[in-house]
């Protein structure tokens, strides 16, 4: 299973790094503009939760569609899309905190929701192949 398991991670993981960098404008586009510069820790977390993300996809992908490690994946994601954006273009985060607010608040914070979001991630796969390895380990005992 861990080859196949690989053959789709790469596209997942690189399908979350499309998704998430192109309205965070990471990635230079015509529909969306960023109003801050990208830092390079912004960078370490776009490709870290990325890749984290998309092996974990590939989890869902390939094996029982249990929902272990879904939350995590889920609240990881979100923290990691959260700490690549920009923060002054994020409008709930400035209807909260106000522009002001949002540079001298959230944008320090930023960091540690993508550290936190990383390690989310991390948890949820690990707890997911450690669920997929006890499915495909389990005994049955005649009826």
């Amino acid at each position: 299973m861990a080859p196949r398991l690989a053959l789709i991670a790469v596209p997942a993981a690189v399908a979350v790094a499309v998704v998430s960098a192109i309205p965070t404008a990471i990635i230079a586009n015509p529909w969306f503009t960023r109003m801050t510069p990208v830092y390079l820790d912004q960078y370490i977390y776009w490709v870290g939760t990325s890749i984290l993300a998309g092996m974990l996809l590939a989890t869902y992908l390939t094996g029982p569609k249990s929902i272990a490690g879904g939350a995590g994946g889920a609240g990881g994601g979100l923290l990691g899309y959260l700490a690549i954006g920009c923060p002054v273009c994020n409008k709930l985060i400035v209807a909260l905190l106000g522009v002001s607010g949002a540079m001298d608040y959230f944008a320090p914070a930023q960091p540690f929701l993508g550290a936190l979001g990383m390690v989310l991630l991390a948890l949820a796969l690990g707890y997911r192949i450690r669920s997929l390895r006890r499915a495909d380990c389990a005994v049955r005992l005649p009826a």
